[in-house]
């Protein structure tokens, strides 16, 4: 009996095996550690050495998945014309709608990269957040051309689950987002932010703010919308402030359409002596 007790108490369980032990406060570092160390792993047993990362909304749906939440919310509103909560939604879901061409623009540039890869589809590949929105338009793309795309999913409170375009064992899942944030940079040759909210603002000016402190090297950052950006973030008045330097503004640049965004990084690599090689 007693050793029987001793087998079943968990101290005598291996500590690998031991998921309470794991989740405790003081196994944070064992945490941050293995987390770090499985994607490394495994991205590197798949040779993915160089990524375009594309951040953006998890909001922006693609065009008729839009269309269809006006049409409803209209409906809605014919049967309750003042109703201050359908209206408020109506607004916002026209907003939506009107930004979803960048789902379709996102989808293009997965396109263009993926077309772009080497013959065993790891050359250069497209890397996102693995979640929906403009996350699923970037890896859809790449997916309708048959190349690789890797998506790094993030626990959140309320459920994410990442998008089906992903390569499935190119998918990955974080519980820390400064982990997340790590592997998404670490092998980036680009970065390109979509219109979004706080989490893409985040991410992106973490990256511009790398650069600018010279702890990364410089690499392209497109900014997908200039209107949207323009007025989410006013770079200019920042500059006037005193708050960043005049030339901080040359960190990143605007564009709008898929081949833009493509023609402008291979551009930059053109520019820098170090071509990538993947003009169509």
């Amino acid at each position: 009996m007693r050793i029987r007790a001793i087998l079943k108490s968990p101290t005598y369980a291996l500590a690998e095996q031991d998921q309470a032990f794991l989740a405790r406060d003081e196994a944070r570092g064992v945490r941050l550690q293995i987390e770090y160390l499985k994607p490394e792993t495994l991205l590197q047993e798949h040779a993915i050495r160089d990524t375009v990362v594309v951040y953006g909304s998890t909001r922006i749906s693609e065009p008729a998945v839009a269309r269809r939440s006006v049409a409803t919310l209209q409906r809605a509103l014919e049967t309750d014309p003042s109703n201050g909560s359908l209206i408020r939604k109506l607004a916002v879901a026209e907003r939506l709608l009107a930004k979803s061409r960048y789902y379709e623009v996102a989808r293009e540039f997965g396109r263009l990269v993926g077309s772009c890869c080497g013959s065993d589809g790891s050359r250069l590949v497209i890397m996102t957040g693995g979640g929906p929105g403009v996350m699923e338009a970037a890896n859809r793309g790449a997916f309708e051309v048959g190349a690789k795309s890797v998506g790094l999913n993030i626990d959140l409170p309320h459920e994410q689950y990442p998008n089906p375009y992903i390569t499935p064992e190119l998918c990955f899942r974080f519980r820390y987002f400064a982990l997340r944030k790590m592997h998404l940079l670490q092998r980036a040759k680009a970065l390109v932010a979509f219109p979004g909210g706080f989490g893409t603002i985040d991410e992106t000016f973490e990256v511009l703010t790398l650069v600018q402190t010279r702890k990364i090297r410089p690499l392209p950052i497109v900014l997908v919308g200039e209107e949207y950006w323009r007025r989410a973030v006013d770079v200019g008045f920042l500059a006037e402030e005193g708050a960043i330097d005049a030339e901080d503004r040359d960190l990143f640049w605007f564009a709008e359409t898929a081949n833009e965004i493509w023609s402008s990084i291979l551009d930059w690599y053109d520019a820098c002596g170090t071509p990538l090689g993947m003009r169509g």
